[in-house]
């Protein structure tokens, strides 16, 4: 069966698209099969990234190594069922489509509380917070006293992820890696980084997930998304010399894979 991997926040803006989209290039670098799922219908960030990686490839006659981008199959209402969602079915039904074609399935969720959410987060082998690293995206996870020291309990998205842990307990499967990434990190030693590090190290024990490393602030990854690229497409695409920020930036992408530890994946780029 293909490993799940759901990038899941319930705030806007926290990169969740831009690690998906460079989480599942770099798969398909490594030469896994890989199929992507864009669960924010509206926005659909994701899927966009991965729709404008083809115009480019095709327009520049270009063969890159790419996720498989499926969009959720349309049910028609009059086929479901009594205590049936139809969102639920939906999502089944992408799910089963893409298991026996793919090694990793990866569902990009939209930075807010849906059904199409919720049940995704119960299908996740690996799940991947990206977090800004700021208190106000840290309350998603836990409420934390006026000194940012002292956590006095959950908060939505911990119980969510919570509730989604019960239910995979509930039919047997293996629970959840759960992965908070902390992108935008301060360059300097900032008093407010190091409260979020101490806070996020006593939350982890306290509520069951891993940190690491996600991405700092840096103008190549909005560069990159009406091309479709990634880090790992600059060469491909006659970038012959990265500057400093993009191989910062590059080392960045490695060490948040190394952080996912995903099956069978070395990273070796």
């Amino acid at each position: 069966m293909a490993h799940i991997i759901v990038v899941g926040n319930e705030k806007g803006g926290a990169g969740k698209s831009t690690v998906s989209m460079h989480v599942a290039t770099a798969l398909a670098r490594m030469g896994f099969r890989v199929g992507g799922l864009d669960l924010d219908l509206r926005q659909r960030t994701f899927g966009r990234y991965v729709e404008n990686r083809k115009n480019f490839c095709t327009k520049q006659e270009l063969s890159l190594p790419s996720p498989t981008y499926h969009e959720l199959p349309e049910i028609d209402p009059a086929t479901v069922q009594d205590g049936e969602n139809i969102y639920d079915l939906r999502l089944s039904a992408a799910v089963a489509q893409l298991e026996p074609n793919n090694d990793f399935i990866l569902i990009d969720c939209p930075g807010s509380h849906t059904r199409l959410s919720q049940v995704a987060h119960s299908l996740a082998d690996t799940l991947v917070t990206p977090l800004n690293d700021s208190f106000v995206d840290f309350d998603l996870l836990a409420h934390i006293d006026g000194e940012g020291e002292k956590i006095t309990g959950p908060s939505v998205y911990s119980e969510m992820v919570w509730n989604a842990r019960q239910l995979r307990a509930q039919a047997g499967l293996k629970p959840i890696d759960w992965i908070v990434l902390r992108n935008r990190l301060g360059a300097q030693q900032m008093v407010n980084k190091e409260k979020m590090g101490k806070a996020l190290e006593r939350l982890a024990k306290r509520i069951g997930f891993r940190t690491g490393p996600g991405f700092n602030e840096r103008v190549i990854f909005r560069e990159l998304f009406p091309r479709g690229l990634t880090l790992l497409d600059l060469r491909d695409i006659g970038v012959k010399q990265l500057n400093i920020s993009n191989v910062a930036a590059r080392q960045e992408l490695r060490e948040l894979l190394k952080t996912l530890d995903l099956p069978g994946v070395t990273v070796d780029f």
